[in-house]
């Protein structure tokens, strides 16, 4: 007898994670199917669903001015729509065999198991947070929930001195730094790698170093962080590497997420190389008709590449749970795959990427040529025209577009947005130089800098062939 014999001819679809995917996948699937015919049981184990991660430097640092804005939606219109979502519950066992989940409330420690017909793991990211001494300090911050947001707003409150040192510099770090000096901290990045933001070339990583260090901010890179230093009151007082001491009276991590995937793994799912769980093109997991999974613990397929990655984006989040709704309520959806698509800002700089960088082209086998150029996001002549700096890969032979990088102001980072589109559908950089862009005076140059830079590759190219 299945699970659904024991209630009649209603299924019940359970749904591990209230965030983007889960979310999105539960109120997808509830607009194809009633709760008369599938009941809908979803676990978060945090205070909030459908939050806008990413928007949380930006609350810290006072852009968004009320946590609230975030929440695209909340737990109560989630169950106004028949979806029964269970707050600070966390599931701690996947049981296939008997198909139902484990789960624990957090705030009592009651434990109970919850039967499925169909499930879906969207169990996010977890920062990474290295096993250093003083890691768990009070000061010590992790940015990944809203609680983690509101966390480090109090501690903020509550701290005198003005020296914040992010650890790391990736997305989330230099985001976090540009909040900390809007909070008028000093403001110092400790960075494990030669350069900035490692998703760039280190030659554009260099120029959003140069641009930061303008900014004010200290820029240590090449250094390993060894230990957390606390001072009497068991707080921490100081960022340690080999080489130095950088005093802190907040520390803040951005030093990279993981697949969450402790349940899958401990259930016996298939994993990828980067620890994601891996699926199918509709997300079902693969060899598991009815379980499904999306969002920052899923490798995804690089149309690039033609290889699994693993990039713990929003964007992609909610697609995924919009295919996950529609194969667990009955249709049909499928997820071609992505082409790493993403955009920055620190201050003023804008930064973004698209495609592969040199050394993912190395990795995979592919030869290319590089090209970048120096433009400006408007005509020369018309105010306030700010410099951008372009940087694309092409295939040799073929010159399939393989990457572009942009770093610069106002005007810069959305242009990718061009990269994004060639990439995905499969054009050479000959292709892209006839590309009918919009042009006016205040928006861009006669040629927009990124046709500026296939023109360039188109030619480096023919002359290689």
């Amino acid at each position: 007898m299945t699970m659904s014999d024991a209630r009649g001819t209603r299924e019940r679809l359970v749904v591990i994670g209230g965030d983007a995917a889960g979310m999105s996948a539960a109120s997808q699937a509830r607009r194809l199917r009633g709760p008369d015919e599938l009941e809908i049981v979803a676990f978060e184990r945090g205070h909030f669903t459908s939050f806008s991660a990413c928007g949380i430097p930006y609350w810290v640092g006072g852009d968004v001015p009320d946590r609230d804005r975030l929440i695209a939606r909340t737990a109560e219109e989630h169950r106004a729509r028949d979806i029964d979502l269970r707050l600070r519950t966390e599931v701690t066992e996947l049981d296939l065999d008997r198909g139902r989940v484990r789960a624990r409330d957090v705030d009592s420690g009651a434990e109970s198991w919850t039967s499925y017909d169909k499930l879906v793991i969207a169990t996010g990211a977890r920062p990474i947070r290295p096993e250093l001494p003083g890691m768990d300090a009070p000061g010590v911050h992790g940015v990944q929930t809203l609680d983690d947001g509101q966390a480090l707003l109090d501690t903020l409150s509550r701290t005198r001195g003005r020296r914040a040192v992010v650890v790391g510099a990736g997305y989330i770090g230099v985001e976090m730094a540009e909040a900390m000096l809007h909070r008028g901290y000093e403001v110092t990045v400790v960075n494990r790698g030669a350069e900035p933001m490692a998703t760039l070339d280190p030659d554009m990583g260099r120029l959003v170093r140069e641009a930061m260090e303008g900014m004010g901010i200290t820029m240590v890179n090449d250094a390993e962080v060894t230990e957390l230093l606390t001072g009497d009151d068991g707080g921490v007082r100081a960022v340690a590497t080999e080489d130095a001491e950088y005093p802190a009276d907040v520390v803040v991590l951005g030093i990279g997420v993981r697949p969450e995937t402790t349940l899958a793994r401990a259930a016996g799912l298939p994993l990828g190389e980067h620890g994601g769980l891996l699926t199918d093109r509709s997300m079902r997991v693969r060899g598991y008709e009815n379980i499904w999974a999306g969002g920052d613990c899923v490798e995804v397929l690089d149309l690039v590449s033609g290889q699994q990655r693993h990039i713990p984006l929003g964007t992609h989040a909610n697609k995924h749970g919009q295919i996950i709704g529609a194969g667990a309520g009955g249709g049909y959806a499928t997820f071609p795959g992505v082409v790493g698509t993403a955009v920055s800002k620190v201050c003023d700089l804008e930064i973004a990427r698209t495609g592969l960088r040199e050394k993912d082209a190395h990795r995979v086998g592919l030869r290319f040529e590089s090209v970048t150029i120096e433009s400006t996001s408007r005509a020369g002549y018309y105010p306030n025209a700010s410099p951008m700096t372009v940087k694309m890969l092409a295939e040799l032979r073929t010159g399939r577009l393989l990457g572009v990088q942009i770093v610069g102001r106002e005007g810069a980072g959305k242009r990718v947005d061009i990269a994004a589109v060639a990439l995905t559908a499969g054009m050479t950089v000959d292709q892209m130089t006839t590309l009918d862009l919009g042009y006016a005076p205040p928006f861009s140059p006669v040629w927009d800098p990124v046709l500026v830079a296939a023109r360039k590759a188109a030619t480096k190219i023919r002359a290689t062939v």
